[in-house]
């Protein structure tokens, strides 16, 4: 429909500019040409000579090209000629007339817009795989974007930056990401993103403004009420309105989840390592962990952040002074606030000589970095976490050397990854960050085997749907009442001896989720799996859940002949496998 809508405004720019060159051009020819016929020509044997309307149709065609044949069927008459040259005179100011117009037209923003909409619709209806809808394509747009393209999921961008949807165009993604330049708030432009469309899985909402964000949620659930939303907020108030709207609704805020690992890093060193390798980070290893040192913190920047964090701090114990210019009444757990901007004077006062780790997280790069040059300065034996607002700025937080960088389009962009890709991996971590005898151990465990299986190698976590859709073979065994192990699932198709270098961590039925599952565990209909693994794996893991053959030779590691030749040879009893 959308699509339709925008070729109608393609075809109606299109008549309504060329309307003038059009008519003059008809008129000219059919001047032209009527004159042609009804002009007397030389007399042959005694009988004046016309033209037909095909010759003199013929004859202005080829004159407009400048080709000009000569006179034919036969020789002009004077009055022909005079006739003639008036014609071509005429043709030629219609014709550079008719040029011009059209030149007018291809740079008429209109036209423009209107053909790019009607392109974009045209690519998003061929979209037949599931995908998503991404608003916005700032810094964590983009890296969201790379993800989403890493593991075979297609999405449809809208910014409204002609900047940006040019940077999307000269990305090599390996999957179809059609973008268009428009105000996603226009419920019009969501309804052509393929909104209303059935493998449309989630909208995310990650512009720069709250309340942008906020109108395209409200957009998304009227004009779909089934679909998933996913929006960035840092504000409260937002947040509330959002987790109000119903239906499948995800808030990320980068502030509060950063400030969740952090925790999580502090109950276990080792959480914050394999979170960074699970979403590929560059410099993230699976036996290198990190603890924050225990004693005073000081936090230089009072905001979302800064407050987050302190919650997290004074939650395990540790204590915390703070700078920060603004005065503020939230200052509980606060040991000492230093109202003030971050200079040598509030640092000292703050305590920095004697504190074992420093927060810098203000919204201003610059700020930060010179934070934290001074205040190693001070003590250069301080645990160092620093906020990084701008990915442009990477190439300086790298080359300072800081423990951790916190930055917030790559907190968020991350988290609604996960949402997407690996909605399980929740309810993992959950389980394995429990305050339980054994859990850490459990962990551990978990990390020694994906490091033996997945190596060096960049890790894929999956997400398999047992359906006759998503897992054929499968669901023909359980169709006819016989049993599927997971154990076997996991076995080589090539060599069932051996294991996929893959690690199941959680399954889902429809009335609970078992974490790290037995390898007898039975799988039935409907059931969700996560595992995290090679991409070579993958594909084996692929491969055996919908061919009948590779999953018939995993269970009993006999291989069913594929051939009618052999079929019949087998049942003559000819061969006995």
């Amino acid at each position: 429909m959308a699509a339709s809508v925008d070729l109608s405004r393609v075809i109606f720019i299109v008549m309504r500019e060329m309307r003038g060159p059009l008519i003059a051009l008809v008129c000219v020819y059919s001047l032209s040409i009527l004159g042609m016929v009804f002009i007397p020509g030389l007399e042959l044997d005694g009988e004046v000579q016309y033209m037909s309307i095909f010759h003199a149709f013929y004859f202005m065609t080829y004159t407009a090209t400048t080709t000009g044949f000569g006179e034919i069927p036969m020789e002009f008459s004077n009055a022909q000629r005079f006739w003639a040259i008036l014609c071509l005179y005429l043709s030629v100011l219609t014709w550079l007339y008719a040029i011009s117009s059209i030149v007018i037209l291809l740079q008429n923003p209109f036209l423009l817009s209107a053909f790019s909409e009607w392109r974009f619709s045209r690519r998003v209806q061929r979209l037949k795989d599931p995908f998503v809808i991404i608003c916005g394509f700032g810094d964590t747009g983009s890296v969201l974007t790379r993800g989403l393209s890493d593991n075979g999921l297609p999405a449809v961008i809208i910014d409204s930056s002609l900047q940006r949807i040019k940077a999307v165009r000269l990305r090599d993604y390996s999957v179809a990401m059609p973008a268009f330049c428009g105000d996603a708030c226009v419920p019009k432009h969501l309804l052509e993103a393929g909104l209303q469309r059935s493998n449309c899985r989630a909208i995310i909402a990650i512009t720069n403004s709250e309340e942008v964000n906020l109108k395209i949620s409200v957009l998304a659930r009227v004009l779909n009420p089934n679909v998933a939303i996913i929006s960035m907020s840092k504000v409260a108030v937002f947040e509330e309105t959002l987790s109000t709207l119903g239906g499948e609704v995800h808030v990320v805020d980068p502030f509060k989840t950063y400030s969740r690992v952090l925790a999580s890093m502090i109950r276990n060193p080792g959480f914050y390592s394999f979170n960074n390798w699970l979403v590929r980070d560059k410099s993230a290893t699976l036996e290198r962990y990190i603890t924050p040192p225990r004693g005073t913190w000081v936090i230089c920047g009072y905001g979302r952040m800064g407050q987050e964090v302190n919650e997290v701090l004074c939650e395990y114990g540790i204590k915390t002074s703070v700078i920060d210019p603004n005065d503020t009444l939230d200052t509980e757990g606060v040991e000492r606030y230093v109202m003030g901007r971050t200079t040598t004077n509030t640092l000292t006062q703050a305590g920095i000589k004697d504190a074992v780790g420093l927060i810098s997280g203000t919204d201003n790069d610059g700020h930060n970095l010179g934070i934290l040059l001074n205040a190693r300065r001070l003590n250069q034996h301080l645990f160092t976490i620093v906020r990084q607002n701008g990915h442009e700025n990477e190439i300086a937080f790298r080359a300072i050397e800081v423990d951790l960088i916190m930055q917030p389009t790559l907190v968020a962009a991350r988290k609604i990854l996960f949402i997407l890709i690996a909605p399980l991996l929740k309810s993992f971590f959950k389980y394995l960050l429990a305050s339980k005898p054994g859990r850490e151990e459990e962990m551990e465990a978990v990390i020694r085997e994906l490091s033996e299986k997945v190596g060096n190698q960049p890790p894929h976590l999956v997400t398999v749907d047992f359906t006759w859709e998503k897992s054929g073979a499968v669901m023909s065994v359980l169709d006819r009442g016989e049993t599927v192990l997971l154990g076997d699932l996991i076995r080589d198709p090539r060599a069932r001896d051996q294991r996929l270098d893959l690690v199941v961590l959680v399954i889902k039925t429809e009335d609970k989720e078992t974490i790290l599952p037995a390898n007898n565990y039975q799988i039935k209909e409907h059931d969700q799996l996560l595992f995290c693994g090679t991409a070579l794996a993958h594909r084996l893991f692929n491969a055996t859940i919908n061919s009948e053959y590779k999953l018939h030779y995993v269970q009993s590691g006999v291989y069913i002949p594929r051939s009618y030749l052999v079929k019949w040879i087998i049942r003559k009893g000819f061969i006995k496998i």
